[in-house]
């Protein structure tokens, strides 16, 4: 019943190497360009011509709050200081149009430095990208029941996390799209909803790179038969959003958090009066 089980798992193990290789090369450009295996049907890049139907509207709005700030700021009085220079209010004008307008040249700069950054990674740790798959499934059939298993397991959770990838490639390319309405944000003091959009641009960002690393890693110590940690390591891996998310925490706005203060001081006065 054992040899059997084994010979169950490793002919799985088999079908699956086939495709770990090609899926391994491609992680990288999966994530931070996911774009690159969408073409449209007029053959460009979706995103392309998703972000210049965006950006204009993005625009779009940005004017429309800028006159709507300047007119209820410097005509009505009913908005923000009307003793501010409105050269402060320009300023902010320019820079939501200049943000939204060169995104796509930044983003190519951090996308080059990010995939340095992962390169540079993997070559500190160590880990080779030449990984002999057929050796690794015949170790483990002469290994026995129990590590054949922990193979499969491992197999399982290398794909769990390249569905993670491509998750995120999606996320990556939606807060892409989005940015110019982002940028809306930009025009008020405390940047609005850029300054949280943003974060969770870096967020996902760093992700990648935390999971490639990882991913790299317990690939590499599976090879090497160090079945555990190669499975902690995939596990970890899936995990790092999560992980992440406890620390990168964006800010809440300026109005939230003074309106929480002012409550909790207000209760404290009640109490004191109370006693």
């Amino acid at each position: 019943m054992e040899i059997i089980l084994v010979l169950l798992i490793v002919a799985i193990l088999n079908g699956a190497i086939a495709y770990i290789d090609e899926m391994l090369s491609e992680l990288v450009p999966l994530t931070l360009h996911a774009d690159n295996y969408m073409i449209g049907i007029s053959g460009s890049s979706m995103v392309e011509m998703l972000f210049e139907i965006i950006l204009g509207f993005g625009v779009s709005l940005i004017i429309l709050k800028f006159l709507k700030k300047g007119f209820e700021c410097y005509v009505m009085w009913t908005d923000g200081d009307p003793d501010s220079e409105p050269v402060y209010l320009v300023t902010r004008f320019i820079q939501a149009i200049a943000v939204a307008v060169c995104f796509p040249m930044l983003y190519e700069w951090m996308a080059d430095i990010t995939t340095n950054l992962i390169g540079e990674l993997l070559s500190a740790i160590g880990v080779s990208t030449n990984y002999n798959w057929q050796a690794w499934v015949d170790g483990l059939a002469s290994a026995g029941i129990v590590t054949a298993v922990f193979g499969l397991v491992f197999v399982i959770s290398y794909f769990m996390l390249y569905f993670q990838f491509l998750m995120r490639g999606l996320e990556i390319m939606i807060l892409r799209i989005g940015l110019p309405l982002a940028c809306v944000g930009l025009l008020d003091n405390d940047k609005g909803v850029f300054r949280t959009y943003i974060m969770k641009f870096f967020q996902t960002t760093f992700s990648v790179v935390v999971q490639i690393t990882l991913c790299k890693l317990g690939i590499g110590m599976m090879i090497n038969m160090s079945v555990f940690w190669g499975i902690a390591c995939m596990v970890l891996a899936i995990k790092t959003p999560r992980f992440l998310s406890d620390f990168m925490v964006p800010l809440s706005g300026g109005k939230v958090v003074n309106n929480v203060y002012h409550s909790i001081r207000l209760v404290g006065m009640a109490k004191n009066l109370i006693k």
